[in-house]
């Protein structure tokens, strides 16, 4: 395993969990407290029985140079995006309380939903030795299609296990107003995966008769 991809990934999500106590102005903030246990629970599965290969590491560590701009504006804008998130959970639910009680069913919503979502991200990233960080045919390691497992029902259940998450971080914080930055993200990772899919269509071999294979980008039987 390449240390400095674990350390990094470490590092970011230690800083996104300060974010969120930060701004929540208190050490008692339970939600927050759950929400650090689901990832770090996630966290450690994917260092161990949802390990990736070491190839896969060393590409999400340091992807290749031939990134699109379209997809570095995305990255950016999503990057920003879950600052805000977490920003403003920790100013809402942890501090302010702009939102109304969700109450216990939505919360637990939440919790399931945040839980779902990693774990498919965590499943599709195991499943797909090519799954990198970046939008690019990966001439360099042997870019083939991942036509088995979540990848042989949807063609990108990664995005749809991130868009699972930003749907229930703001119930499992009870943070409506979560959903505002959220939304934004789930639109960004729409537009990223309608971007993607062209681009493989159009330069990865075997992808456009795996589209008619596997029909359904993300959601069966809708989209």
């Amino acid at each position: 395993m390449k240390a400095g991809y674990f350390i990094k990934h470490l590092s970011g999500t230690l800083v996104f969990f300060a974010i969120l106590f930060i701004s929540a102005g208190r050490a008692d903030y339970w939600q927050g407290w759950v929400y650090v246990v689901i990832s770090l629970i996630m966290f450690t599965l994917g260092y161990t029985l949802l390990k990736p290969e070491s190839k896969l590491l060393a590409e999400r560590s340091k992807p290749g140079k031939e990134v699109i701009k379209t997809d570095k504006i995305i990255l950016g804008l999503s990057f920003l995006f879950s600052l805000t998130v977490y920003l403003t959970a920790g100013l809402d639910s942890g501090r302010y309380h702009w939102s109304p009680d969700t109450g216990t069913g939505l919360t637990v919503t939440g919790i399931i939903l945040t839980a779902t979502g990693q774990f498919l991200f965590l499943l599709a990233q195991k499943q797909n030795k090519f799954f990198s960080s970046t939008i690019r045919i990966q001439t360099d390691r042997g870019h083939t299609v991942c036509d088995k497992g979540l990848y042989s029902v949807i063609r990108h259940p990664a995005y749809l296990g991130s868009e699972i998450q930003s749907m229930g971080f703001p119930l499992l914080t009870g943070s409506l107003w979560c959903y505002i930055p959220s939304i934004a993200m789930i639109v960004l990772s729409l537009i990223r995966t309608s971007v993607e899919d062209k681009i493989l269509m159009k330069e990865l071999p075997g992808y456009r008769e795996y589209s008619r294979k596997t029909r359904y980008r993300m959601l069966p039987y809708i989209w």
